[in-house]
């Protein structure tokens, strides 16, 4: 079983950063995907950024240039970095591990931006 608790979240102006931090625990193994996603009231969850056990990226279009998905050097840990923040990023940013035997999810962390 895997258990995924995110942190970092909270409120910034518009233009402001902040830095989600994920750790893992239970069994994790190398070959995954590791992914934010976000939810914003009344919209459906969409993906944000994921980082493939190869180191691979992929981010969502109206986030490149701005966010920053990376894992730490412990194989559990994983970051979004977030610049140039923007009013409609306000969401809960859950993180999220798949692999083939299942797909996990936090309990998300709040970032709000105000303009």
């Amino acid at each position: 079983q895997v258990q995924l608790v995110e942190s970092g979240g909270g409120s910034v102006q518009a233009g402001g950063s902040l830095r989600l931090s994920c750790a893992a625990s239970g069994s994790i193994f190398r070959s995954n995907v590791m992914g934010w996603y976000r939810q914003a009231p009344g919209k459906q969850r969409e993906l944000v950024a994921q980082i493939f056990s190869g180191g691979a990226t992929n981010y969502l279009d109206s986030v490149k240039g701005r966010f920053t998905i990376s894992r730490g050097n412990a194989e559990n840990t994983m970051y979004l970095q977030m610049n140039s923040l923007k009013p409609e990023d306000t969401a809960v940013y859950y993180c999220n591990l798949w692999r083939p035997s299942g797909n996990y999810w936090g309990q998300g962390t709040q970032v709000t931006v105000s303009s």
